[in-house]
Order: C-alpha cells, then sequence, then structure tokens
C-alpha cells in the first residue's frame, strides 16, 4: 500500500474515531461480538447463496490484495509504449525471428503480451490482430470484474443484516422487558450497534474494495487495449516513429514517450 493511501486511511478513520471520542468516554459500548458475527455471518451466507463458491472465495483473496501497491501505475504505460517501440526496430532489423527472439521470457510474466506476440509471429494481419486482441481484452475485464459485483452485492447485504440484527435485538429485549425494565435501555443500544455494523461493514469495507478492484481492472484494460494497438502496428510493420505516435495518443500528454529524449540519454 502507498504512503499517500495509509496516510488518508489514518486521517480519515483517526476523525471517525474522534467524533465518537467527543460524545461518550464508555467506548467499550460499540463493541458487541454477537452483533458482529451476525452481520459478517448474514452476509456471507446470501453472497454464497447468490453466487458460487469459487467466485466469492476468490473476491474475498482480491479484497485483502488491494492492501498493496497497484502493480500498473502511470509510468508502466509509458513503458509499455517504449517495448513496442525497441520491438519495431527489432522488426524492421531482423524481422519477426528477431521478435521472437526477444520475447521469449514474457510467457510466465505476462501471459496477454505473450499471446499477443504470438498472433504477430502466426502472421496475422493487424485488423485480425486488433479483433482477437479486443475481444480478449473485453472477456478478460468481464471475468475480472465479477469479484467487484460480489463485493458490491455484499455491501447491499449488509445493511440489510444489520436491521434483521436489530429486528432480533428487539424482540429479546422486549421479552425480557417485563421481568426487568432496567434493561431496555442497554438492550435498545446493543440492538442498534448491529445497524451500526451493517452499514460501517456496507460503507468502509465492501463498497469501498468493490470501487478500488473495479478501478484496478479498468487500469489493466487500458492497459491491454494500448499494448493490443502495438502489437497490430507491428504487425502491420509500422515504423517506430508512426507506433510512438500512435500509441501515445491513448496516454496523457504528460506520460508520452519520445524517441528522441530517449536516444539522447542512452548516448550522452
Amino acid at each position: 500500500m502507498s504512503l499517500t493511501t495509509v496516510l488518508g486511511i489514518i486521517l480519515g478513520f483517526g476523525l471517525f474515531v474522534s467524533s465518537v471520542v467527543l460524545k461518550t468516554a464508555n467506548y467499550m459500548l460499540f463493541l458487541d461480538f454477537a452483533s458482529f458475527i451476525m452481520v459478517i455471518g448474514g452476509t456471507l451466507a446470501a453472497t454464497f447463496i447468490a453466487f458460487e463458491s469459487r467466485y466469492v472465495v476468490n473476491a474475498l483473496k482480491v479484497a485483502v490484495s488491494i492492501m498493496f501497491v497497484q502493480r500498473m501505475g502511470r509510468n508502466m504505460l509509458t513503458n509499455e509504449v517504449g517495448r513496442v517501440i525497441r520491438w519495431g526496430y527489432i522488426v524492421q532489423k531482423n524481422g519477426l525471428p528477431g521478435l521472437e527472439s526477444d520475447a521469449k521470457n514474457l510467457a510466465k510474466q505476462d501471459r496477454f503480451l505473450n499471446f499477443a506476440i504470438d498472433l504477430v509471429i502466426s502472421g496475422y494481419n493487424g485488423g485480425e490482430i486488433r479483433e482477437i486482441l479486443t475481444n480478449t481484452v473485453q472477456t478478460t475485464f468481464g471475468r475480472s470484474v465479477i469479484n467487484a459485483d460480489i463485493l458490491r452485492s455484499m455491501g447491499n447485504t449488509a445493511p440489510a443484516f444489520g436491521m434483521i440484527g436489530t429486528l432480533v435485538g428487539l424482540i429479546i429485549m422486549l421479552d425480557s422487558m417485563a421481568s426487568d425494565p432496567s434493561q431496555l435501555g442497554p438492550g435498545m443500544s446493543v440492538a442498534l450497534i448491529t445497524t451500526l455494523y451493517g452499514v460501517l461493514a456496507a460503507r468502509l469495507v465492501f463498497l469501498p474494495a468493490a470501487s478500488k478492484i473495479q478501478q484496478r481492472e479498468e487500469i489493466v484494460q487500458f492497459r491491454n487495449y494500448l499494448v493490443a494497438e502495438g502489437m497490430a502496428l507491428l504487425a502491420e510493420r509500422k515504423s517506430p516513429r508512426y507506433i510512438q505516435d500512435k500509441m501515445n495518443s491513448f496516454l496523457d500528454p504528460a506520460i508520452h514517450f519520445n524517441i528522441d529524449r530517449h536516444l539522447k540519454g542512452r548516448t550522452s
């Protein structure tokens, strides 16, 4: 996780907790294990009913992974342009065998890029490569965002189980009210905590995790579209400078790749 993200979480959560501290000194009032189990257990049960179990397990694993730094940053997009341009020079000089030799170690590192290179080496033309890789990008994205959909569903379900827990708490409280009316206030507070847990689980865990996973998959999708265009241009034997300009058109001008600057840096 990046330092900025950590500081943002600490600041935001600190402000949230401080608002509670300013209102009461009885912090243990907000801790109730039974309420926690009811919200999380009910949410998991409903999710496993709604989705295939392997998808749910994978979504929970991916949710944990958002705590780590995203591997696909802005500078990596620039590097992708530079790599395809370098391959453009190799194809100009040594043909497709040169590309195959240079990219032989990509199979384990990047399956999408390895598949794209295989298409180029196999002799498909640019239009065919665009069509095949576009389909690959779209179907891969569709499979990947299932994790976000599942977590979003959990975020919508958790508050409902919070309300169910509140109703259960009220039923139990009313049942014991005749024998001990003094327990009405504490019983009500415990019942309401379940609703609080449901809302917090949705708004601080499930929905934010779904949004981040969706965002990361959209970044990967964009990168794959960029690579797909580069591979199609290689198949069309476009010049390295044309490849640069066409691929740069996908990017923010601040991260454009510049052949002249790169060559100057290597010779200086």
